[in-house]
């Protein structure tokens, strides 16, 4: 039985800033080993003894070449990417994974999941996936319940019907529970019939579309349109943005699961973690005696039970004598907190917000489909980036109302078109590109192409970008 992997790839967290961020939240990110969370979820879902199709993934459109760029780093080729028009919680987005399908296969098995979860044992998972293929073959609807090992409080719970045997057997759901207090979060530990929800699912597309007919059919007609609307560009599909913005902002617990009778429970024992704050990623790192993590360039010294990360290279973060702190260092930003208020990390941003700070939401580094680009140093008419540009990526064939650029190849060679001059230039030679001036970037060589660019005008912003040609297909001020 071939499945079909889901990956929901739209999201964008708080709790771990500084590192997560609106621009390049955390499922991008490699928070724990090499990879990040979004190439290990769709790895854990291919190989073994399970016949897995290509995965679908639904993005929006700023990620979508993040999204192929980390999947063709791990030889992945998806089955196909949706481009949400703007987020609309997972509800609408598994129903639309489930239309699409059930176009061409409506008896497709889909396993649903999020991208930003860590499972590091993935013969455990694929364990416990074949056990939930059963109930599935039998028209349930199969959600995976995670062995709580301490009274988590940030968690929703499944309700299970009786206490799972040692086996990963389904088990039928009596109810879901929103996330308890404390002394309630104890009581279901003890009871051993409770268990985290982990929002990953096994179902058939047409089982799910048809429970979709009967809990939350309102959500039909805007979704089917957006799904038969949907556009090619480049290997996406855009899904239509009129019908979507109309489809109701809702997960698809609240829309199905909490409403449909016909669901079953795959316990799960192995370890598991939505790494939904900084305390959940110094324990998943691995303390070491002191109960200390280090990551980066930080050094800890008479320190216990701490986390300190430092992401720049530039930055060496020391602590001395500290004890239940989180500290974490980028080139923009640092974050000190005790460990206890590590769910409290989303005020930050919001007092950020307050204040318009742009560290708030945007990444230091800005992830185009050609490549990135970092703002090395700003000034009131001036600024100064460092561009990385793929082998045999180009830029768009732009220019600019407010600014002139000086263009400085410090690694490989760039082929430059300013006009209707097109110019190579090499490691320590520049270019100069005049205000006004129709210009472009590319990379002809097999290795990375970095250059210093100095903008001098009134205005710097990303947005006084003329777009006349792009062989990304990104519409005019659109920076995917």
């Amino acid at each position: 039985m071939k499945i079909t992997p889901v990956i929901l790839c739209g999201g964008s967290g708080t709790r771990l800033w500084p590192l997560s961020r609106k621009s390049y939240p955390k499922q991008f990110v490699p928070l724990v080993g090499n990879q990040t969370l979004f190439q290990s979820s769709v790895l854990r879902m291919t190989g073994g003894a399970l016949d897995f199709a290509g995965p679908l993934v639904l993005t929006n459109s700023d990620f979508r070449f993040i999204v192929t760029e980390q999947l063709a780093s791990i030889g992945i080729d998806p089955g196909a990417v949706l481009i949400e028009p703007e987020g609309r919680n997972t509800g609408p987005a598994v129903l639309a994974a489930a239309l699409y399908l059930a176009k061409s296969a409506p008896e497709a098995v889909m396993l649903v999941a999020p991208s930003d979860h860590l499972i590091p044992d993935k013969a455990a998972f694929q364990a416990a996936v074949e056990a939930g293929l059963k109930a599935v073959q039998e028209g349930q609807l199969v959600t995976f319940g995670i062995a709580p090992t301490h009274p988590e409080t940030a968690y929703g719970y499944l309700e299970l019907s009786a206490v799972p045997d040692s086996v990963s057997q389904p088990v039928t759901l009596s109810r879901f529970v929103e996330k308890p207090d404390a002394a309630r979060a104890a009581e279901m530990l003890a009871a051993g019939n409770f268990m985290w929800n982990a929002g990953i699912f096994l179902f058939r597309a047409s089982d799910i579309v048809a429970a979709f007919q009967a809990c939350a059919p309102a959500l039909l007609e805007p979704v089917s349109k957006a799904v038969d609307g949907a556009e090619p560009d480049l290997g996406f599909l855009r899904l239509a943005s009129d019908p979507w913005s109309r489809a109701e902002n809702v997960s698809i617990d609240y829309a199905v699961m909490e409403k449909a009778t016909n669901l079953s429970v795959v316990p799960f024992a192995g370890a598991w973690s939505d790494l939904g704050g900084w305390d959940a990623v110094w324990r998943e790192t691995g303390p070491d005696e002191t109960g200390t993590v280090t990551t980066g360039e930080a050094i800890a010294i008479d320190c216990e039970n701490s986390l300190l990360r430092s992401d720049s290279t530039a930055l060496e973060l020391v602590g001395i004598g500290l004890k239940n702190v989180i500290a974490i260092a980028m080139n923009d930003a640092v974050l000190v907190a005790d460990m206890s208020r590590a769910q409290d990390v989303k005020q930050a941003v919001s007092a950020l917000k307050a204040k318009a700070a742009p560290q708030a939401t945007h990444f230091p580094i800005d992830h185009r489909p050609w490549g990135w680009f970092e703002s090395l140093v700003i000034g009131d008419r001036f600024q100064v980036k460092r561009i990385h540009v793929h082998p045999g990526a180009s830029l768009s064939l732009q220019s600019h109302f407010h600014r002139s650029e000086h263009w400085i190849v410090v690694e490989g060679t760039a082929k430059v078109t300013v006009d209707d001059k097109v110019t190579l230039v090499s490691e320590n030679q520049s270019i100069y590109v005049p205000l006004g001036s129709v210009h472009r970037m590319e990379n002809p060589g097999k290795v990375p192409m970095v250059l210093i660019e100095v903008q001098t005008g009134v205005y710097l912003g990303e947005d006084d970008i003329v777009r006349y040609e792009d062989v990304y297909a990104r519409g005019q001020g659109e920076k995917g």
